[in-house]
């Protein structure tokens, strides 16, 4: 072997190769935990595809709701710098959410089938922070919470996230600080029922588009609105759209009607007035 040869194989210099003391890159990130959960309950190949897309998608989703929850108590103290920083993180994160379907759509319907009966009744349907989710955006149903009775921590966590606050109600209740008028029974509706369209909340958005500059932290709080809500119903339609290209109309795993109950949740509006004033003004 040439001393060119050796010299090439020596470690950056520098490198740590003693952990004993120290945090190291696997201990840090728990890798030995995170990448010895994937466990297939079959032989087939794409069922490790399966697995990985949807743990994945956890882990970023995790990071919405961490993103969302910081996002609401930072507009509640009108600090709306920060808040549309973590909107905008939201949105980005939405991007790598629409992209995995292009990957997941990679198994056809017969890669699918040679697993698809192992998974029993597990479903996305199920997902507790997908659901967590909905709830801070303001799609909110009791029934909903159902799938989760039996995990007595996981519902009270999801009843209390139904029974509190969306990140819309936080929005218009800083509408209310500044100044404009958003109408009490708005503000004090049933937080557990979905948001519903109000003339208030709408004469109060259009007065600031017609009028950016004067309101301009406003009128920059409804356009991170609006991107988060046409991230959403991106990442909602490409789910959609997989669903379709792998299972076509059959029912999900869940029991749900598949590419029926999706077409439905793709006509839920969360943010309802920032989309009707582009007809108004």
């Amino acid at each position: 072997m040439t001393d060119e040869t050796k010299r090439g194989e020596n470690l950056p210099e520098g490198a740590h190769t003693d952990f004993s003391d120290s945090m190291s890159y696997g201990g840090y990130l728990r890798l030995t935990d995170l990448l010895s959960a994937q466990k297939p309950v079959s032989d087939a190949h794409d069922e490790m595809l399966f697995i990985v897309i949807h743990q994945a998608t956890e882990l970023w989703m995790k990071l919405i709701i961490h993103e969302i929850r910081a996002a609401m108590a930072a507009l509640e103290g009108d600090a709306f710098g920060p808040a549309f920083k973590m909107l905008s993180r939201v949105a980005r994160i939405q991007t790598q959410l629409i992209q995995s379907w292009s990957v997941l759509s990679t198994m056809t319907p017969a890669d699918y089938l040679t697993f698809r009966d192992d998974l029993g009744r597990s479903s996305g349907f199920q997902s507790a922070q997908y659901r967590e989710i909905e709830f801070l955006m303001g799609n909110k149903r009791r029934a909903m919470l159902a799938p989760f009775a039996e995990t007595p921590a996981v519902h009270a966590h999801l009843l209390a996230t139904l029974e509190g606050p969306s990140l819309y109600d936080v929005a218009l209740e800083a509408l209310k600080r500044n100044g404009f008028e958003v109408s009490d029974e708005v503000l004090r509706r049933d937080r557990t029922h979905p948001y519903q369209a109000d003339d208030s909340v709408r004469k109060a958005w259009t007065s600031i588009y017609q009028k950016p500059d004067g309101h301009w932290e406003l009128y920059e709080l409804a356009e991170k609105l609006v991107d988060l809500e046409d991230s959403f119903q991106q990442w909602r339609f490409r789910h959609l759209e997989t669903v379709k290209r792998i299972i076509g109309h059959r029912r999900g795993t869940g029991g749900t009607a598949g590419v029926g109950y999706l077409q439905h949740a793709l006509s839920y509006v969360f943010f309802p007035e920032l989309w009707d004033l582009r007809t108004e003004l």
